[in-house]
């Protein structure tokens, strides 16, 4: 399902943080937003996933606007998974990992089979099945992100928002974590701190500075060389490799002057 922001404007504490921003995120894309710390990644996310209302502008999943839903159709709708997300003390990985259809539940709030045959598609498409009767404190960073994204599946979702899902994981487990991603098939618009990563898993890539989208489309579209300088302030330039990959590749002295 497509995500469409147009002119998104929003403020923390009544200090503007975005500036007319817009995007579109095709169905079945896995989109990342990047950009320096502070530039206003999370706080694009939060406005897409109905956590801060924004000044202006529309975000829409499907064609919906996501703030005139209802605050359970937009649960269905709308999966997050945030950085160092926590789950509910105590629980163990199914159950947290059952957590994700409480959207879907009626107003008794019980599982059904259509339920309990979600959570198990998520388990096992996570790897995280071994893992159902261990309680969450328990698990390692990696293995504690997976479980937080097979909650998010099994709310079955058409859109999936990540922030910062790779965070304090080593290079295996974040390769591991967004191969899952890309194979789930569902939209989706992550924040993602490794340009290397998203450079080589994404679709597309949005760029945000200074609250402001100053940059959008396909990687090696996005990806310049000017862009790399005046945005992060490095010398670098990326390039598809003969094994396909899009790789970047950084000056001998990244911090020289263009």
């Amino acid at each position: 399902m497509r995500l469409t922001v147009n002119g998104l404007c929003a403020a923390l504490d009544g200090t503007p943080v975005l500036h007319d921003v817009a995007l579109d995120v095709a169905p079945g894309q896995v989109v990342g937003l990047v950009g320096p710390n502070g530039s206003g990644k999370s706080t694009l996310l939060r406005a897409v996933y109905r956590s801060l209302r924004p000044l202006a502008g529309v975000v829409e999943v499907g064609g919906a606007d996501v703030w005139r839903l209802s605050s359970r159709t937009a649960a269905r709708r709308t999966a997050a998974v945030l950085q160092d997300g926590a789950g509910a003390g105590g629980l163990t990985v199914a159950e947290t990992v059952a957590l994700g259809r409480t959207p879907h539940h009626g107003v008794l709030g019980r599982d059904g089979e259509s339920d309990r045959r979600a959570v198990a598609g998520a388990v096992e498409s996570c790897g995280v099945a071994p893992l159902a009767d261990r309680g969450l404190s328990s698990l390692s960073g990696g293995e504690r992100q997976r479980v937080l994204l097979a909650r998010a599946l099994a709310q079955a979702p058409e859109l999936l928002v990540l922030d910062e899902l790779t965070n304090h994981l080593d290079i295996r487990a974040r390769f591991e974590l967004l191969g899952l991603i890309r194979n789930t098939g569902v939209t989706t618009l992550a924040v993602l701190h490794d340009l290397d990563l998203a450079a080589r898993l994404c679709d597309g890539l949005v760029v945000l500075h200074h609250g402001r989208a100053v940059a959008a489309g396909p990687v090696l579209d996005v990806l310049t060389p000017d862009l790399f300088h005046e945005v992060f302030g490095v010398r670098a330039h990326a390039g598809r490799h003969p094994d396909g990959v899009i790789r970047i590749t950084y000056g001998a002295d990244p911090l020289a002057p263009a």
